[in-house]
């Protein structure tokens, strides 16, 4: 059985859709994709010549990522990548990375990033895995409250939130830049309603200090992202633990770059915190050198944020 390769067309949209409901359980996809006004441009579907139906799927998602300076650069977020089951096996994703490719490098993107837990998929196309660390362990005990009054976040403190983000990440590597239709669609595709995420108030002035994600599934925690003042860390950590206790979780996931803040912070949420090394993100150079790309991703205090994916 054979297949053709080509970019996707407005037709093309309900089949796509089907397609990523049969391989994820992610009805937001649908709605990431229409973030891109060039999205059937950047859409590289393998058509069965047979049935004329799509057999896979390859999205490129562009994006301003910071590099190692802090300096955004256009990137090529790899994703929504899907292949029918029984089409699987045929070398269809590789074709469509190939044209993918092409693509991103004519847009002038200075190099490719995507996240996955089948790395052997990309590798023959180029693309290579680097290494990021997160910190886990048990629940820590209750503990005291802190200095910041913290609640839950809400819709109108959807604006100072993004500038706090902004200013926090204003030189992060690996960091994206969140233009207004991310804050709208992305962010709550993968975070959830805003309620699902806290702020910390100064306790004099009454300003937002600190914003922190947690996600509460399984039997753990998952600190998912922070933007703030350090000093706010203890109160929101001590927050994101209440929750987790309530909830009958016992274990802790921290998701934020390691630093002095945070390290003094972790004992309000952690007990016998331990750093996990893990390799799902992987990079290819396109217009930049491979030293460039590999300065970016393996820069202190480098992260793609979760609520960022493609």
């Amino acid at each position: 059985m054979s297949a053709t390769v080509r970019t996707a067309t407005a037709a093309d949209e309900p089949g796509l859709s089907a397609l990523w409901k049969r391989c994820f359980v992610s009805p937001h996809l649908v709605a990431l994709h229409a973030l891109d006004p060039d999205r059937h441009r950047h859409t590289f579907v393998a058509q069965n010549d047979v049935g004329e139906g799509i057999d896979a799927v390859v999205v490129y998602v562009p994006r301003l990522i910071r590099d190692a300076d802090g300096t955004p650069r256009r990137v090529g977020g790899i994703g929504s990548v899907a292949t029918r089951p029984e089409a699987r096996g045929q070398g269809l994703v590789r074709r469509l990375l190939v044209a993918a490719e092409r693509t991103m490098t004519a847009e002038q993107c200075a190099w490719s990033l995507l996240f996955t837990g089948t790395p052997g998929v990309y590798r023959g196309s180029g693309w290579q895995e680097f290494a990021s660390t997160y910190t886990e362990g048990t629940l820590a005990p209750s503990s005291a409250a802190g200095a910041f009054r913290v609640r839950d976040a809400t819709a109108r403190d959807a604006v100072e939130v993004a500038a706090m983000h902004h200013a926090y990440n204003a030189k992060r590597p690996l960091s994206s830049l969140r233009a207004p239709q991310d804050w709208a669609v992305r962010v709550p595709a993968w975070y959830g309603p805003a309620d699902r995420s806290l702020v910390a108030e100064d306790p004099v002035s009454g300003a937002l200090a600190g914003w922190v994600v947690a996600g509460y599934e399984g039997d753990r925690v998952e600190v998912r992202e922070f933007a703030g003042a350090d000093a706010c860390l203890g109160s929101l950590f001590a927050a994101v633990g209440a929750r987790g206790r309530a909830a009958g979780l016992t274990r802790v996931r921290v998701r934020i770059p390691d630093g002095p803040g945070v390290r003094a912070a972790l004992p309000t949420l952690l007990a016998d915190a331990r750093q996990v090394t893990e390799h799902v993100g992987m990079a290819r150079p396109l217009h930049v050198a491979a030293e460039s790309v590999r300065a970016t991703v393996t820069a202190p205090g480098a992260v793609h944020w979760y609520g960022d994916c493609f």
